[in-house]
């Protein structure tokens, strides 16, 4: 196995137990997934019916843009690549697309078109970076149904889906992971405040965009935070007895 490989292998795994870790995952289901590097059509993702506390680096499987299996043991349900395919497809730039139900986040799904609002600092990180679908049509089971998904994941890396989850996506796995769990903080303090009943204080848009920009400047490199607060996540798996992901 190539070194960058089994790299993209190890992060990916690292990063299905840090979900879980915090709370992301459900069940067996959901999925994250990685681009494999310097390949075409080549993506990792977990076989169904592992738990994302059990994934390790070889435990991932390789499926092409269809999600059919190219290599690895474990069942690649049918259905499992339908939102990530199209995700993938949609951006060069969609190199690693996490897709949960995770509470906060999905609190807002539920909400008559519910909206994270530019109300506390790690919302505006998201600053026109997120697009919304707000009709639910069911289970996302053929292609029709996630043509819609993969256009609105074009520009934006951030996805609402009205009544089911979210989609975040990034460059590589410590992008995207970012954003997976700064999001999550972001809906959960929302939530938490509108539970008070009282009016939230609104950044106005040009606040919002700078705090942006500032946090997409940081971004650049192994020296941004997003690597930094990987690694550092990674660490806690470690001391926590859960370093066997890398095997």
């Amino acid at each position: 196995m190539r070194d960058n490989e089994l790299k993209a292998r190890q992060d990916l795994a690292a990063a299905y137990r840090l979900a879980d870790h915090f709370g992301f995952s459900e069940g067996i289901d959901n999925h994250l997934t990685l681009s494999l590097p310097d390949e075409h059509d080549k993506y990792l993702l977990i076989p169904y019916g592992l738990h994302w506390s059990e994934v390790t680096a070889t435990s991932l499987l390789i499926v092409d843009g269809e999600g059919n299996k190219i290599s690895g043991e474990g069942y690649a349900e049918p259905t499992a690549f339908l939102i990530h395919g199209a995700v993938h497809k949609a951006s060069k730039k969609n190199k690693c697309v996490m897709h949960t139900h995770m509470e906060s986040a999905l609190a807002i799904t539920m909400q008559d078109k519910g909206r994270l609002l530019m109300a506390d600092q790690n919302a505006c990180r998201f600053y026109s970076n997120i697009n919304y679908l707000d009709a639910y049509e069911g289970l996302v089971l053929d292609k029709h149904t996630a043509e819609p998904i993969g256009r609105a994941m074009i520009d934006n890396d951030v996805l609402f889906l009205a009544n089911h989850g979210i989609i975040v996506t990034g460059n590589n796995v410590y992008e995207a992971w970012e954003s997976l769990y700064y999001l999550e903080r972001a809906c959960r303090a929302q939530i938490l405040s509108m539970s008070t009943g009282k009016k939230l204080k609104i950044i106005k848009g040009q606040i919002a965009k700078k705090v942006a920009d500032q946090i997409k400047e940081e971004a650049k490199g192994e020296s941004a935070n997003s690597y930094r607060h990987f690694e550092a996540l990674k660490r806690i798996l470690i001391n926590k007895g859960s370093g066997d992901y890398i095997d």
